[in-house]
């Protein structure tokens, strides 16, 4: 599965740059769990549960841009028991300011049944594989 589980995760952040925001959140299960940490450029960090929340909070951010922000996705990698790493740089301007803004995280999620069932942003790759090895995250999901 762990193919089906990359691509997944590569299908939501395609459909994010499409502005397809509904597509995108089909992706998510029904109680999907997003960790925003508090590293810079995040938005109100902290842990949403449950799709109508995380949905909220990806709104609230994207509010904040002008269309044509996008994510340059950069490193995936499959961890193996449902999780993927991401790496991706993201820009665009602020949508009233005009400011440019570019920022760069690493990303863990995990993927149950074709669908990402939790997301956490990480400001370094090593925080980021390093919390991939925690149970919360490293529970073996089953299919």
């Amino acid at each position: 599965m762990s193919e089906q589980d990359v691509r997944v995760v590569r299908e939501q952040y395609e459909a994010v740059n499409e502005r397809d925001f509904k597509h995108a959140m089909d992706l998510y299960s029904e109680d999907v769990v997003l960790i925003a940490s508090p590293i810079e450029g995040i938005q109100n960090p902290g842990t949403y549960e449950g799709k109508e929340a995380v949905g909220e909070w990806f709104g609230d951010w994207f509010r904040t841009f002008a269309h044509g922000y996008r994510f340059v996705l950069q490193e995936f990698r499959d961890l193996g028991n449902g999780l993927v790493f991401l790496h991706a740089k993201h820009g665009g301007k602020g949508r009233m300011s005009g400011a440019e803004v570019h920022g760069e995280n690493f990303y863990i999620y995990r993927v149950s049944a074709g669908r990402i069932t939790r997301v956490g942003f990480f400001s370094t790759r090593d925080d980021a594989l390093e919390a991939a090895s925690l149970p919360e995250w490293s529970e073996a999901q089953t299919d």
